[in-house]
């Protein structure tokens, strides 16, 4: 089992800055690729960013390209999602993913855990 606990969301302005944490315990979390979604009220689930276990491989949805930049410190167990320039339409629950192999997948049935989630509001 992984155990994973997001942090760092809030209310921002348009075009300002934030920068999600996820926590990661219980397994080796190098074992791991990592991806962090995000879902809107009414809105289905949705690929935002995901790495690989080293941290050398990354892949980002195009609504965030150029944007948001994810990263990982496999010596603190920990996933971040720098999110930069950030526009209304960014307002979710932002969720981290564990998968069980060491390639980045986009696709949410690919993640074995989920964290609770970190809400981000951006007014405009």
């Amino acid at each position: 089992q992984v155990q994973l606990v997001e942090s760092g969301g809030g209310l921002v302005q348009a075009g300002g800055s934030l920068r999600l944490s996820c926590a990661a315990s219980g397994r080796t979390f190098a074992n791991y690729a990592m991806g962090w979604f995000r879902q809107a009220p009414g809105k289905e689930r949705e690929f935002v960013a995901t790495i690989n276990w080293s941290g050398v491989s990354t892949y980002y949805a195009d609504s965030v390209k150029g944007r948001f930049t994810i990263s990982r410190d496999n010596a603190k167990n920990t996933v971040y999602l720098q999110m930069n320039s950030l526009r209304p339409e960014d307002t979710a629950r932002y969720y981290c993913a564990a998968r069980s192999g060491r390639t980045y997948q986009y696709t949410s049935r690919a993640y074995d855990y989920w964290g609770q989630g970190t809400q981000v509001t951006v007014s405009s």
